[in-house]
């Protein structure tokens, strides 16, 4: 059984986003990475790259195949998880800690965007 951690908010696509001050920070649910396998390499953003809700992002990755990473929310890359360039097992081992992989600059309430993303519940009801 997969872990979803309650007061994010998730995508179909199975990102993940974290409300923080003025940004969202971004990664793939537990769930993804279970499907996913071991991760061999995350294609990263340009700091300061455009990035659009429900459009890819870049890719992860793993033994079995590659996969488009859709960022949730529409603003600005300001941070970019460098570590996992040398260490993309971290997706797999901590996808809601260490294996976070970007964060975006957002217009307006960052906690109303994520709010707008399905609940921890929702996400779990439609990946059961």
């Amino acid at each position: 059984m997969s872990l979803v951690k309650p007061g994010l908010g998730y995508t179909e696509d199975h990102e993940w986003a974290e409300a923080g001050s003025g940004a969202v920070k971004i990664g793939i649910t537990d769930f993804a990475q279970c499907q996913l396998g071991d991760i061999v390499f995350v294609e990263l953003p340009q700091i300061g790259q455009e990035v659009e809700a429900g459009q890819p992002m870049g890719t992860i990755e793993s033994v079995k195949t590659v996969s488009e990473l859709y960022s949730p929310v529409t603003g600005k890359v300001t941070k970019i998880n460098e570590t996992l360039l040398d260490a993309p097992e971290l997706v797999n081992s901590d996808p809601y800690g260490e294996g976070w992989i970007v964060e975006v600059e957002v217009d307006g309430d960052a906690a109303d965007l994520v709010n707008s993303l399905l609940s921890a519940d929702q996400y779990e009801a439609i990946n059961k």
